[in-house]
């Protein structure tokens, strides 16, 4: 009887050459059961009078050692041609319904299937032998591979590299890519980074720049970008991208019922990553979000982004596993450490040139009020840079929106808003963080922007040092936002929340807050934004649904009455309400400026398109530290159209005077549950600056926590009619605001200060002077 692996397996790979020349296998092989199950096949199809050498090469699998077998120097200098076939075993999952794929039952049971141990793979080749494949890479002859070692641009002698170990590199890639044929594409991660990147010539001529920059050995410089490169990269494992992954989706569904997500708008993202290096730029409103991407990248087969994460969340036991599955980790500052930028650097060109796609947050965090934060410019600024000095043929940045109806992060943005300061990632964190997703927070939705290539949006031979240059980064950062929100769907709890906090403290029916929604129902429809699938609140089942969904939650009270129940924002529930409704105001932030526009020309008696166009530009340099606007030319086109949908005629009215015509048109008004908490908050700001010494240098934080303090005094005196305008993060618009006219310095006129005071209250007038009617019958 034939031992196990003298027995045939199935679909095992045909002899590579037909022309009876010699062959040289290279055999990664991990178990005496794995190089005999080679040997078997090698056995079974060699043809007569052929010589074949079998020869190891080091495995690479995680956490075993072997060496290259010594005869291989020698046999590839013998001075013939053989063909160099690489052969290897893989270890397949079970078949379930057509697909092999490894369940998370599958790993907490035994490990992983596709690494077994010395007892299951003999257990395999016995009584599963159809889980069993010889993968052979791509053969290639030694004088091929020879002429590509002696490459001046390749990993050659001069690198101190010898053939054998040159060989054995290629015959490790070449079995990657035809072990990730058999087994999918999601598995596409890059091995060998050591071997590839840090002993390529590039690398250890920066290294050896770097050395005589700080007047130390390269031998010292050598081992300070070792560690960096070991501390930055991520170190993928197939048994941790599906064990991380199925963690996801159980994490997921706790708090989630459904994603939704194109699948087809994916299949075009990937067709388009064949030809060009991609990277996911997506907002950031949750801890869940990278769970997000990357389970929906996992479920259509493809591999996991290379994502920017913070040294935060490299933590016990989290760290590692989600460094195995693709979180390459960054150190918050690292400003003046050149070494340190040099390894991020070369790791981002490695990645961008192989084209891995790669991920990260352009907001550099997540967001506490809703609404995109400004772009963050340094991972991009080094993507460009790699653009530029032609490393790559282009780059496609891929806009992504995450929206949720509602996230089980809010209380704490809520919390560190009103200055309680951020909780620090660790066990117990983690652990509170899935243990509150036990609710029920409804779905999450994944949408992606119209790309933007680099190619078309970057000058030729730019220096980005130059004048020109210096915008270069900041419009394709400020264009990707806009296109974020472009992408972002409206959901069913972000217009209901925008009713509540229309009515002030107000609680609202359930007809009442369908009469509320009409008219951005209306809007919405007519402007065709995105939403939800489906968007439907003209109905009481289903606004009733939202407005449950906020109870279930403690966003929302209600209060039973004998005629109708009443839904009220709860208690200290302003700033939760307010995110939500920040997810989706900046489709309504040029409607308002048209309304407040033409409400501060009636206070002033002013007529005139030009007079219309010139406030509306005051309002937009107003709000660009909160929001993202058009270029010049493209916002007074915005505005203009803005003003036509609303009243034909408005132009004509303008010149005329008929002011009252035009604001008639635009009622029911948007812009004091639009603009006003904004302005609110640069008014506390503003008074904060008056108020404080003459010789006083105030900090940022010094400023927020003033102004959270007058906020508080204000709010008790009802001279405040927006709660969540007392937010940190409100207040650091209106200080970039004021630091951009130069009003945070002591040496500053106090006079200066307080015009810009009596500026904002002016803004505020403008908003008061709309006193729009109330929407709620009587």
């Amino acid at each position: 009887m034939k031992a196990p692996w003298d027995r045939p397996i199935v679909d095992a790979p045909a002899w590579p050459i037909d022309d009876g020349g010699p062959v040289v296998f290279l055999i990664d092989a991990h178990s005496r059961v794995e190089r005999a199950l080679i040997d078997g096949w090698i056995s079974r199809h060699r043809p007569t009078g052929v010589r074949t050498d079998d020869l190891n090469i080091p495995t690479s699998r995680h956490g075993k050692q072997t060496k290259t077998d010594p005869r291989l120097e020698a046999r590839l200098a013998e001075g013939d041609d053989p063909l160099l076939v690489p052969l290897r075993v893989a270890w397949l999952a079970k078949e379930r319904d057509g697909r092999r794929r490894v369940t998370l039952k599958d790993i907490l049971a035994l490990g992983d299937p596709r690494d077994p141990n010395f007892i299951r793979q003999r257990w395999v080749r016995t009584f599963a032998p159809d889980r069993i494949q010889i993968v052979q890479g791509e053969p290639a002859p030694r004088s091929q591979l020879e002429t590509r070692w002696q490459d001046p641009g390749g990993r050659g002698p001069a690198e101190g590299t010898s053939l054998a170990d040159f060989v054995s590199l290629k015959a490790w890639l070449a079995l990657e890519r035809a072990e990730r044929a058999l087994r999918g594409t999601r598995y596409k991660v890059p091995k060998f980074i050591g071997e590839v990147l840090f002993r390529s010539r590039g690398f250890q001529q920066g290294v050896a720049t770097l050395a005589a920059a700080e007047d130390v050995p390269v031998e010292t410089m050598q081992q300070r970008t070792g560690r960096y490169l070991k501390e930055i990269a991520a170190t993928h494992s197939p048994f941790v991208i599906d064990a991380v992954t199925g963690l996801m989706g159980w994490i997921i569904s706790l708090g989630y019922h459904h994603l939704d997500y194109s699948s087809e708008k994916l299949q075009e993202l990937y067709k388009l990553g064949q030809d060009h290096s991609l990277v996911f730029l997506p907002s950031h409103k949750s801890n869940a979000d990278h769970l997000v991407l990357q389970y929906a990248l996992y479920e259509n087969d493809f591999p996991p982004n290379h994502t920017a994460g913070g040294t935060n969340l490299d933590f016990l036991p989290v760290g590692p596993m989600i460094r195995r599955s693709g979180i390459f980790f960054i150190r918050r500052e690292f400003k003046d450490n050149e070494p340190y930028k040099f390894v991020l650097r070369q790791y981002l060109n490695y990645l961008l040139e192989k084209r891995f796609p790669l991920e990260w947050y352009l907001e550099g965090g997540r967001s506490r009020t809703g609404k995109l934060r400004e772009p963050r410019y340094g991972l991009l600024s080094y993507v460009v840079d790699a653009y530029i000095r032609g490393l790559v043929d282009d780059v496609v940045l891929v806009p992504v929106s995450i929206a949720y109806d509602q996230i089980s992060d809010i209380a704490s943005y809520a919390a560190e808003q009103r200055g309680l300061g951020k909780e620090k990632e660790g066990a117990t964190w983690l652990v509170r963080t899935i243990s509150g997703l036990r609710r029920q927070y409804g779905s999450i939705y994944l949408r992606f922007g119209s790309p933007i290539s680099l190619s078309d949006n970057v000058p030729q031979g730019v220096d980005l040092t130059s004048e020109e240059g210096k915008l270069v980064v900041p419009k394709i950062a400020f264009e990707v936002s806009k296109r974020i929100n472009d992408a972002t769907p409206i959901t069913p709890v972000s217009l209901v929340t925008l009713a509540l906090l229309s009515q002030s403290a107000a609680g609202l029916t359930v007809d009442e807050t369908m009469t509320v929604l009409e008219p951005y129902l209306a809007y919405v429809a007519q402007r065709d934004l995105p939403t939800t699938v489906p968007l439907s609140l003209t109905t009481t089942d289903e606004v009733r649904g939202a407005l449950g969904a906020l109870v279930a939650n403690d966003v929302v009270s209600r209060i039973e009455g004998p005629a109708d129940d009443v839904y009220v924002i709860e208690q200290d529930q302003h700033l939760t309400a307010a995110y939500y409704r920040n997810t989706i105001i900046h489709f309504f932030v040029n409607s308002s400026i048209v309304e407040v526009a033409v409400a501060g020309m009636r206070r002033d008696d002013s007529t005139g398109v030009d007079e219309f166009l010139s406030r509306a530009f005051a309002w937009r340099a107003l709000l660009r530290f909160d929001f993202f606007f058009d270029s010049r030319d493209e916002f007074r086109d915005a505005i203009l159209e803005e003003l036509r949908l609303e009243c034909p005629d408005g132009v004509a009215c303008l010149e005329r005077g008929d002011l009252s015509v035009v604001l008639a048109a635009l009622a029911p008004y948007a812009t004091p549950a639009v603009l006003r908490p904004f302005i609110q908050a640069y008014r506390l700001v503003a008074e904060v600056l008056v108020r404080a010494d003459s010789d006083e240098e105030l900090s940022r934080s010094e400023i927020q926590q003033r102004a959270l303090d007058l906020g508080r005094q204000y709010e008790a005196q009802g001279k405040i009619s927006t709660p969540e305008s007392l937010s940190f993060a409100l207040f650091d618009a209106g200080i970039a605001l004021a630091n951009n006219i130069g009003l945070l310095h002591p040496t500053t006129v106090p006079s200066e200060r307080k015009s810009f005071l009596a500026d904002i209250e002016d803004a505020l007038a403008d908003i008061d002077a709309l006193n729009p009617p109330d929407p709620v019958p009587k």
